[in-house]
């Protein structure tokens, strides 16, 4: 079971030193990084069962780091980003003026299937399989409604995309695949803001089924096939 943030507070950092928050701090952010590996590395559904799961201990902690950035001040620190939060910060500043996303995604056997949404007020979303498609409508998993822009950037806000690596490979858990799957993402933005890009080669951030079920990608069906 998961406390809240101000009961981690009280327990762990309520009259320690700036000095000691920060080691708090570092623990934390390594304790994340921790999971989101563990969640990426393509071997991790074999393992152990654990309660709570790693989505919601990863939810927690980032809360429990954002509490503790705020002791930290409070104890007379002045908390630098690093560059990965840098990159973390800017795209979330910037996520309101996104006005396109493309995304593409398979392999040279299969083919590859592109998405593209443009974040208008009507909210245009299509697969470019042809040019001449008609867009198709995105529906809101929870209430089964078109989304609409404001609700679409809401889920991409759910999603904490700032923090992805910009790519992704199985080089860094010790292999390498030839061919397979591979995927592309870029965001433009309406405010001259420079275009942001994350690519992978079979491997991908922990949280890529949630982000392709945005598109309407059914995650269940790859499973079945990849079974």
């Amino acid at each position: 079971m998961m406390i809240s943030p101000e009961s981690y507070y009280e327990e762990y950092l309520k009259g320690k030193t700036k000095e000691q928050i920060m080691t708090a701090i570092r623990g934390l952010k390594q304790e994340i990084g921790c999971l989101k590996n563990s969640m990426e590395n393509p071997h991790g559904r074999i393992k152990t069962v654990m309660h709570p799961n790693e989505y919601t201990r990863l939810h927690w902690n980032r809360e429990y780091l954002e509490r503790a950035k705020e002791a930290y001040a409070e104890a007379g620190g002045t908390y630098t980003l690093s560059k990965s939060e840098e990159k973390a910060a800017d795209f979330d500043a910037n996520i309101d003026a996104i006005s396109k996303i493309t995304f593409s995604i398979g392999g040279y056997f299969g083919g590859y299937s592109n998405y593209v949404v443009e974040l208008t007020d009507e909210l245009k979303a299509y697969t470019k399989l042809w040019e001449d498609e008609e867009p198709l409508l995105l529906l809101d998993d929870e209430n089964k409604e078109p989304y609409t822009r404001d609700a679409f950037i809401a889920a991409l806000k759910e999603l904490h995309i700032g923090e992805w690596c910009r790519r992704y490979s199985t080089k860094r858990f010790g292999y390498m695949v030839l061919d397979g799957t591979q995927w592309e993402l870029e965001f433009e933005y309406s405010n001259g803001h420079k275009p942001v890009r994350f690519d992978g080669d079979n491997s991908y951030p922990y949280n890529f089924d949630k982000f392709q079920m945005l598109f309407g990608i059914d995650v269940t069906e790859e499973e079945d096939e990849d079974e």
